[in-house]
């Protein structure tokens, strides 16, 4: 199998999450950077990665970069690549770009001169002159940042956040992604009890099961590069089967997801069943000032409301107050909260130990870390 440099894109904030999770499946030899981890692997690596990359939004292959001031020398570096290598006769291939402080502003004609450099390159070996893309698709991608042009081809289709048990939505759902990108950098493990109250639609329960089943968040759905004939069927179906022998079924969860709008919790249910977790997590209509726990030690990791809308400051600090309150008695307790709020810990009542900024969308956040103490051993029983 061929070494093939490839992209994990990600949110701001969490990329070196997604490295140690690369790390954790053998990708060690990478490169953090803004927004992407880069790292080496062949084929089966773009099987796996896509099916087991929790936190990441897409696995890209890097097909070059190179500097470009003119759109001749965008079209001569997009040629000299080797797309052939890549793209079949048959494929559908559209070009998409952004372009950031770069001479090269004008991203339509950035997009047409590389879908010409590549058609150009693939004429000569096919020896056709016209390419009827009805084909399997590989999406190109052509990003200039400060006269630097980085051109990939996108594996995975759909955004890695599509794990395809979310077909219903709330208002403003939290991306699969970022859930599971809290419950890492939380110290959490799966023999912890965790509670959610602000579940919404359940998105933080149900990545959090998945954690705790070491179920791949990709087994529910399918990749752009499943239909590549580049890639073989068995190496795919190689990777569902490590990911399904790897599933832990007889493990006792301790998750719960609350919430005080029945229709979204009704939302959370539906979710935990399509993504076959619902045997494992306890979810119900209840305020954050019922929430509750016989377990002496455990973990609270939720998305409160932050207030963005007009009107609705007022009742998110009152909320927030309640919240300093209620956590009190969890006082052997670690709580995770992530909001834009800029009085957090003033109305929550606690300076954080820890703060780390992350992007909700487009939102800029801070997620607020409160550690509790170590649980004793003479009560291990009392997880």
């Amino acid at each position: 199998m061929s070494k093939i440099q490839l992209i994990a894109t990600s949110a701001f904030g969490i990329e070196a999450v997604v490295g140690k999770e690369l790390k954790k499946l053998g990708y060690a030899d990478q490169m953090v950077e803004n927004g992407r981890v880069t790292f080496f692997g062949d084929e089966a690596a773009i099987c796996r990665t896509n099916l087991w990359l929790r936190c990441a939004d897409r696995v890209l292959i890097k097909m070059g970069e190179f500097k470009a001031l003119t759109y001749d020398e965008l079209f001569e570096g997009t040629k000299a690549l080797p797309w052939e290598q890549w793209i079949p006769a048959d494929a559908e291939f559209p070009v998409e770009g952004k372009s950031i402080d770069s001479k090269l502003f004008s991203v339509p004609d950035c997009q047409a001169i590389v879908k010409k450099a590549v058609v150009e390159k693939m004429k000569k070996k096919y020896k056709k002159d016209w390419f009827e893309e009805t084909g399997p698709r590989y999406r190109i991608e052509v990003a200039l940042l400060k006269d630097v042009v980085a051109l990939t081809i996108d594996t995975s289709g759909a955004g890695l956040h599509k794990r395809g048990y979310r077909k219903l939505v709330s208002g403003a759902p939290l991306k699969e992604t970022l859930a599971s990108a809290l419950l890492l950098i939380s110290w959490w493990k799966p023999d912890r009890a965790l509670i959610d109250p602000f579940c919404g639609s359940g998105t933080i329960p149900v990545e959090a099961a998945m954690i705790g089943l070491n179920m791949a968040p990709g087994m529910k759905r399918e990749f752009a590069a499943e239909s590549w004939p580049n890639i073989s069927k068995n190496l795919w179906q190689d990777a569902r089967k490590e990911a399904h022998d790897l599933l832990k079924k007889d493990v006792e969860l301790r998750i719960h997801g609350s919430d005080i709008d029945e229709e979204v919790m009704s939302l959370a249910r539906y979710h935990a069943r399509e993504a076959g977790v619902d045997k494992y997590v306890h979810l119900q209509r209840m305020p954050v000032s019922d929430i509750k726990s016989r377990y002496k030690y455990g973990f609270i990791i939720c998305n409160p409301p932050y207030g963005e809308r007009l009107g609705e400051n007022k009742d998110v600090e009152r909320l927030y107050r309640e919240m300093g309150t209620v956590f009190k008695s969890f006082d052997t307790w670690s709580y995770y909260i992530i909001t834009s709020h800029p009085e957090f810990e003033k109305l929550f009542g606690r300076r954080a130990d820890k703060k780390r900024k992350l992007y909700n969308g487009r939102l800029l956040c801070n997620y607020y870390q409160f550690f509790g103490p170590p649980p004793k051993k003479e009560l291990t029983n009392d997880k």
